[in-house]
């Protein structure tokens, strides 16, 4: 099973994704939707509304929360942590759950980077295209994203 680890971002908030290549599902932390939904102030927050939301919906008989997942994701300072996750029909499910007027929004986004993703698998080269535009945003030259597209064929070829 192999799993690419992604950021995306809603409205300039970062939210953790994973890729499950053979599921061909996308898991999403779910601390990150309830921060950005919610507009808490940092991660700490955003756990403690996870943490009271999980257990009102565990005693509201919701299985939602019983059929997440946990994945290790990076956190902000770099390591691996545990954290818990959901693919895309148990987040809408935790969404309806949250109110908040960006809802309706998130799950358009979501549908989006889910649709992105597909379109992807079936045209690598769009792939290749993200990654030049995604490297642009972060301030790379044009002659350092050419020599690293190159440099991923060659390894490519090699493995």
């Amino acid at each position: 099973m192999t799993k690419k680890e992604s950021l995306q971002l809603f409205e300039e908030k970062k939210v953790r994704t994973v890729w499950d290549d053979k599921e061909e599902k996308w898991y999403f932390s779910i601390v990150d939707v309830c921060g950005v939904l919610t507009e808490q102030p940092d991660t700490e927050h955003a756990r403690n509304y996870w943490k009271v939301l999980k257990h009102r919906l565990v005693k509201e008989g919701n299985q939602t929360v019983t059929n997440c997942n946990r994945l290790k994701l990076r956190a902000s300072d770099g390591k691996l942590r545990m954290t818990d996750v959901a693919d895309t029909e148990q987040l809408f499910r935790i969404i309806q759950s949250i109110p908040s007027p960006k809802a309706e929004p998130f799950k358009v986004w979501m549908a989006h980077v889910a649709s992105t993703r597909l379109e992807q698998m079936q045209d690598p080269e769009k792939s290749i295209d993200q990654a030049i535009v995604d490297y642009k945003r972060l301030g790379y030259s044009d002659a350092w994203i050419n020599q690293r597209i190159k440099s991923i064929e060659i390894r490519k070829e090699l493995t």
